[in-house]
């Protein structure tokens, strides 16, 4: 494996970066091309058999679908409270907590997108977030852009543990691992990675609150703005801490199921009675401008409630219930263990074993679906709130055009994925699959500062794959195995690999089909690559964060990395703080 296989494995990348980001197409046709590319990488360098490609292509279209499925859940319930006349009554709740945008977002996006990541995971904060701020009156663009920000901490936590309990642990439980770490047992060990996640992430992630509050003032307020954002710092640290805290210390002594779930909750309850006393909130209200200022590309296809001068219709615990039950349901089917093997068991689950001769297999799952949730509770809001059949088949109408023109990008970009990640022959002594090359070629480059690397690796599996869960299993054993070969002890490879989890949760801000579908449920198509220019910001400031703080920990706090650790915010929002 030289460099040049090297350079051919990051094609389909830089495919998509260029066309996406860069020369700002569609992610329809940026993910058309990235998919031809790919595909002939893994014909012809490759040499993966047809039948393979065939396989990857068809599980990535049976993934997409299952999104959309998410997405047309996500966006009924929206049109479904809006056709109700709800969704007047939830806005006029929030601002009742506080007119501040900057507020309102920290409450929805990062505490309730929290709650809503630790119970669900895969996207479900987004397809309710979004369409949430939505509602209150933020531009598309914005709500969009918050709720991916916020994927980022809570990740590794998600689905009730998910990424840990089936990404890490898949992908550590190679053969001789085991032996490798002795005395420390294979339980034991993750539960230290685990401690080391919540750690870090609370490390890193303290300032989400803060950089989202810069990144809504610089790009959709009047003055445009990085500093305005600092003008709410003493709240944003506080939400940040009133999540934090309690996140680590479930990660720390109670395990990977239930930190993000339960710092999300309790920093709700901490933080929106302090909000609506005003507590630590800035002097100066911050709002976006007037609607007729917007710029066109702030815009979606759906929009918030236009009578919104009107009075509200239900009380705000009755409007808000739908997204209640929701939060409660996904808590029943992912920990009630009965409930949930009937979900996942083999009467609620097709199998599409051996695609097209090959070893890989699609199981689906729609019962266990966040959008059979959503679907079931959008349902409930006819009897919640009296609607009419009318009403209701209007906004199931509206929905199914939302979903249908989200469909082509998510169609394209999934197989582009699955193709990418199954590239590998098979054959003993090949090329391995692109996404190893990579991480290879990247071992090779970088083995003395590896921990400031790694999280690098992790963004680039969850770019790549959608995926903080998906990320760890491709590279959680790679992580541990460049950990042993630098001469680490069993212990200090947990931090290796706790990183891969950092980065691999990081990486969802910039993930493209997290990206398509955030933007689906708001109406925003085809303004994929100036979402993911935004999100890069706060992407670099996480993965770069976390490595110096990794590499302090793994050096034993060392000057150097403990230094750049304490500097590098500082500078990053210093320059921020320029505009």
């Amino acid at each position: 494996m030289g460099i040049l296989h090297t350079l051919y494995a990051i094609a389909p990348i830089f495919t998509v970066f260029l066309l996406l980001v860069v020369m700002r197409r569609s992610a329809t046709l940026s993910m058309a091309a990235a998919y031809g590319v790919t595909a002939l990488l893994a014909l012809l360098v490759w040499g993966a058999p047809g039948n393979k490609v065939a396989a990857a292509t068809a599980n990535g279209v049976i993934v997409a679908l299952t999104l959309l499925f998410i997405v047309f859940g996500a966006i009924l319930l929206l049109n479904t409270l809006r056709e109700s006349g709800a969704l007047k009554s939830i806005r006029q709740g929030f601002m009742d907590i506080s007119p501040d945008r900057r507020i309102q977002v920290i409450i929805v996006a990062w505490l309730f997108g929290s709650l809503i990541e630790g119970s669900s995971g895969f996207g479900t904060p987004s397809a309710v977030g979004a369409p949430l701020l939505l509602a209150l009156g933020f531009p598309a663009m914005a709500a969009v852009m918050s709720v991916l920000v916020i994927q980022s901490t809570p990740v590794s936590f998600g689905a009730v543990g998910t990424p840990i309990l089936l990404g890490v642990k898949t992908g550590i439980s190679t053969d001789g691992v085991a032996e490798q770490i002795a005395p420390i047992s294979p339980e034991q060990y993750l539960l230290d990675i685990t401690s080391n996640v919540g750690l870090l992430h609370a490390s890193v992630g303290i300032l989400i609150p803060l950089l989202l509050c810069c990144l809504l003032t610089r790009y959709f307020g009047e003055k445009r703005s990085f500093r305005e954002g600092f003008g709410a710092w003493k709240f944003a640290i506080f939400a940040g801490l009133a999540f934090t805290v309690p996140y680590y210390l479930v990660a720390r002594f109670l395990g990977p199921e239930f930190p993000s779930m339960i710092g999300g909750f309790l920093g709700l309850l901490i933080v929106v009675p302090a909000a609506k006393k005003g507590f630590l909130q800035p002097k100066e209200v911050f709002d976006f401008p007037e609607r007729s200022k917007w710029e066109s590309t702030w815009i979606g296809s759906l929009t918030e409630d236009d009578q919104q001068d009107n009075k509200p219709t239900f009380s705000v615990f009755r409007a808000f219930s739908p997204y209640l039950i929701v939060i409660a349901l996904l808590i029943l089917t992912r920990t009630v263990k009965p409930l949930k093997a009937f979900l996942t068991g083999e009467y609620t689950t097709i199998t599409l074993s051996e695609l097209f001769g090959s070893s890989i297999t699609s199981k689906i799952q729609l019962a266990y679906s966040p959008g059979a949730i959503l679907i079931v509770v959008s349902l409930l809001c006819i009897l919640i709130f009296g609607m009419n059949a009318q009403s209701f088949l209007r906004g199931w109408r509206n929905s199914g055009k939302t979903m249908i023109a989200a469909a082509p990008a998510l169609l394209l970009s999934v197989p582009m994925v699955q193709v990418f990640i199954h590239s590998g022959s098979g054959v003993e002594g090949a090329l391995p699959a692109m996404p190893m090359v990579l991480a290879q070629s990247a071992a090779a480059a970088f083995s003395n500062i590896w921990p400031n690397v790694s999280p690098w690796i992790g963004a680039l599996g969850a770019f790549i794959a959608g995926s903080n869960t998906v990320s760890n299993m491709m590279f959680s054993y790679f992580q541990f195995s460049t950990a042993m070969q630098i001469g680490l002890s069993p212990d200090l490879t947990g931090y290796v690999v706790a990183l891969q989890a950092i980065g691999g949760a990081a990486g969802n801000m910039i993930a493209v089909h997290n990206v398509v579908a955030a933007a689906a449920v708001v109406g925003m198509i085809s303004r994929e690559g100036e979402v993911i220019r935004k999100t890069l910001i706060p992407m670099v400031y996480y993965v770069v964060q976390a490595g110096f703080i990794g590499q302090a920990l793994i050096t034993g706090g060392g000057v150097v990395w403990i230094a750049l650790a304490l500097i590098w915010p500082l500078v990053y929002f210093g320059l921020l703080a320029r505009k």
